[in-house]
């Protein structure tokens, strides 16, 4: 097999990078990936050069990984800026690193695109294999693989990948018919406060809807995108996607792509973009113009805890941190990501500094399941 590196998706044909990661995640989806690139979502400026790799037999693709030349840690949800000042402060170089991940999506699954058959396991090792000889032949500082499904776990455990894992807040469907069966799991106190935040949407004559991608039009995508805009301005952050690739959502994912659209009367007044496979939905994208109170649960929470029940979803996970989740029926639940340091010495220190802060974490977790809102208690993943 051998390694050959893209500067671009389009440098792949899509179907062929959609056989090798076989299921029904969009974020993995060459359309998704893809249209980052081409919408003008990630360039060179704002630390994003793609650099994919292919594994190839003849000229037949055999396995692939999503990767980036990173020029800093923006838009990657697991934090090292700790480690970059390390090597700042010994005068040497962290950025730019190698970085295997879904831009600005802190969402778990495939890193590592090998496809089935019974060599999947070896192509998972050549990939691995691929990224470590890149950063020697370029001299990068390191490698990492972000949000790494079990599989993938599993197997970067035994190439010598320092691990890391935080925890991000799932709802799990337990079976419930409706809304108000789930309701009626929780506790007294939990169920009445949401029907407290849902019914004060209510008072504020704000209706909700709930539309796919193909049933979004020109005049909605713009309105979409103006929220989001506007809700990341008001914080002072950087709103990195653009609105062509909201546009691009809609025709490459049309039924993948779940709108949650808040309206008193006619005027959109907030919104939640999410995104769907085929157990899952993925909360991802929000915004509004007017803070009222309880919207932000209705339109990022209970209108996607409804959704999954009424279409038989096993699981919504809503994006990362915000412990506020856990009242509304979301908990803990472990994500991973491994990384490969070039320096021994720097592999070494940032090894005891994960293991101290996994022991931390654990800690974490018993405080937040103490406060889980479910009559009855289960444990977290």
């Amino acid at each position: 097999m051998i390694a050959r590196f893209h500067a671009g998706l389009e440098e792949i044909p899509a179907a062929e990078w959609d056989r090798l990661h076989g299921d029904s995640n969009p974020f993995l989806a060459h359309a998704f990936l893809a249209g980052l690139e081409q919408t003008g979502c990630l360039d060179v400026r704002a630390g994003w050069q793609a650099h994919h790799v292919g594994l190839y037999e003849g000229e037949a693709l055999v396995a692939a990984a999503p990767l980036y030349l990173k020029g800093n840690s923006h838009g990657e949800f697991v934090f090292d800026w700790s480690w970059a000042g390390a090597y700042a402060r010994h005068g040497l170089d962290y950025y730019p690193k190698l970085l295997g991940a879904v831009p600005y999506s802190p969402v778990t699954g495939p890193r590592l695109l090998v496809g089935a058959g019974p060599d999947a396991d070896t192509r998972r090792v050549a990939l691995v294999e691929a990224m470590v000889n890149e950063v020697d032949r370029l001299r990068l500082s390191s490698a990492h693989l972000n949000f790494v499904d079990g599989i993938d776990a599993a197997s970067l455990d035994d190439f010598g990948w320092l691990a890391r894992f935080d925890w991000q807040f799932h709802w799990h469907n337990r079976g419930w018919p409706d809304f108000e069966e789930f309701l009626a799991a929780l506790s007294a106190k939990k169920r009445k406060n949401i029907r407290h935040e849902r019914a004060q949407v209510g008072r504020a004559g704000i209706t909700c809807e709930i539309r796919h991608g193909d049933e979004l039009d020109e005049v909605d995508w713009r309105a979409l995108h103006h929220l989001y805009l506007a809700t990341f301005d008001a914080h002072g952050n950087h709103a990195a996607l653009t609105p062509a690739f909201f546009r691009h959502l809609g025709r490459a994912l049309p039924r993948q792509v779940v709108a949650v659209l808040c309206r008193r009367g006619e005027a959109l007044v907030a919104m939640a973009l999410c995104l769907r496979s085929e157990d899952t939905l993925y909360g991802r994208y929000w915004g509004c113009i007017e803070n009222v109170p309880g919207l932000h649960f209705e339109a990022c929470y209970y209108q996607g805890i409804d959704y999954c029940l009424r279409h038989g979803l096993a699981r919504f996970e809503p994006g990362a941190q915000g412990e506020h989740k856990i009242a509304r029926g979301f908990l803990p639940q472990r994500t991973r990501s491994f990384h490969w340091i070039a320096d021994r010495r720097f592999r070494a220190a940032i090894g005891d500094a994960l293991r101290r802060e996994a022991i931390a974490l654990e800690r974490y977790r018993d405080e937040l399941m103490a406060h889980s809102p479910y009559a009855v208690r289960e444990h977290a993943a």
